[in-house]
């Protein structure tokens, strides 16, 4: 087993399990560099997959333009490095997947979710723009009309749903079923021939990288204006404060 700030790395012969807790690009690019390891499953500790954003985070992000800029090349690195990492990630979903953790889970190669998970991207109803990789996984998953009736409202999808829709590959009943049944499929997949598999995935995300490259810089671009705007401010103490919004557009 290996540590790391956030994160926790442990290997059953050739499965490699990240536990998030906060960042883990590191830890992902450690992964990509060992070539023993031939499949990953990312899963988490806790009730929740991803809880969302930090709005404390957020409100430094909105005083603070170099805040802004770093944590769009983090958003950046992390997308890339997720669709890049060579070996197949199998994300163990065991509860709601909100905000970058949803896009962390669309970036992934096969999800498993329990019935009780559900997925969503909110960056609106706080007042930002999907800008972390929401514009590039969810209309790639989810289709274009799809993915922009979750991502203009914040609307979750419940775990049954988004099976049906194709966002989660392998459905099952309980939490506690997520991380062993994401196991056996990342095992399976770490006893087939790597250069095959490992190609087929490079083949197929080439589509998902050329469609990050038409469309990430900009809606990072576009989060960061978000991220310096008054209806952020508004819309984080609309939700603390339980109440409708009064967005202004500024």
């Amino acid at each position: 087993m290996t540590a790391t700030a956030g994160l926790t790395i442990t290997r059953d012969g050739s499965v490699a399990t990240l536990t998030m807790h906060h960042d883990f690009i590191a830890a992902v690019n450690q992964v990509a560099g060992e070539n023993e390891i031939r499949a990953v499953v990312l899963a988490s500790t806790g009730k929740v997959f991803s809880a969302g954003g930090d709005f404390e985070m957020m409100r430094h992000a909105h005083d603070n333009p170099d805040v802004r800029r770093r944590l769009a090349a983090d958003a950046r690195r992390l997308l890339t490095s997720l669709i890049e990492l060579p070996q197949p990630i199998v994300a163990a979903v065991q509860g709601a997947a909100v905000g970058l953790g949803a896009t962390v889970v669309l970036s992934c190669d096969a999800v498993v979710a329990s019935r009780n998970a559900k997925i969503a991207d909110s960056h609106v109803n706080v007042g930002l723009v999907a800008g972390d990789g929401g514009a590039v996984v969810w209309p790639a998953i989810a289709g274009v009309l799809r993915a922009k009736r979750h991502l203009l409202t914040g609307d979750p999808l419940d775990a049954e749903t988004a099976f049906t829709l194709g966002l989660v590959t392998d459905l099952v009943d309980e939490p506690d079923q997520v991380l062993p049944a994401a196991t056996v499929l990342a095992t399976r997949i770490a006893g087939l021939p790597p250069l095959a598999v490992q190609l087929t995935k490079r083949a197929i995300n080439r589509g998902l990288l050329q469609r990050a490259g038409e469309v990430l810089e900009l809606s990072l671009a576009y989060e960061e204006t978000t991220l310096a705007s008054d209806d952020l401010l508004e819309g984080i103490e609309a939700l603390q404060e339980r109440r409708p919004g009064d967005f202004t557009g500024r």
